[in-house]
């Protein structure tokens, strides 16, 4: 075979936060958002495609929650109190149907009275949509429909903790 038609072949790996499969590389990945470098690398070429395409970002505030409800890492100060607001997000625009502004002003107030969240355990599945299936998207509108299919898959995934969740949301939202 000509070296110039040789297909490379990378492993993939499963996640140890969403559970999704990525390529097996070595890199950064974030300080209590517990992921593979892999999809680490994944969730930045999302971000970087919606913060330079304005035809992308106005689904943002889903994406940054979606990541963030499905990668919980382990009990810390940090970590409950970024699955709660980012849940709470979750909840707020998919169930209520709060614009994106709204919802930031919600998880604003909420972590004023961040002492009373507390640790939710994970679901043993987080959704079957990852950032994978949004990275692969091609266009705007896809984009956007993986971003919903994404978000309303991590929230439905916690639905054991539903009623918590809805208990922290901050009065007047």
């Amino acid at each position: 075979m000509c070296s110039s038609h040789r297909q490379i072949t990378m492993a993939l790996i499963k996640c140890k936060g969403c559970g999704g499969f990525f390529e097996d590389v070595q890199g950064p990945t974030h300080r209590y958002l517990e992921s593979s470098p892999g999809c680490w690398a994944a969730y930045g070429e999302v971000l970087v495609r919606e913060y330079t395409d304005a035809a992308y970002y106005g689904i943002h505030r889903l994406t940054v929650d979606a990541y963030a409800v499905q990668h919980p890492g382990h009990p810390s100060p940090q970590s409950i109190q970024s699955v709660a607001v980012h849940l709470i997000s979750l909840f707020l625009v998919l169930e209520h149907g709060v614009n994106v502004q709204r919802a930031t002003q919600a998880m604003q107030t909420a972590v004023k009275n961040k002492g009373r969240f507390v640790w939710l355990t994970p679901p043993a599945s987080l959704g079957g949509v990852t950032v994978a299936d949004v990275r692969a998207a091609t266009s705007p509108e896809e984009h956007r429909k993986q971003v919903q299919a994404w978000s309303a898959s991590a929230w439905a995934a916690w639905l054991p903790h539903h009623a918590t969740i809805r208990g922290w949301v901050p009065q007047g939202f």
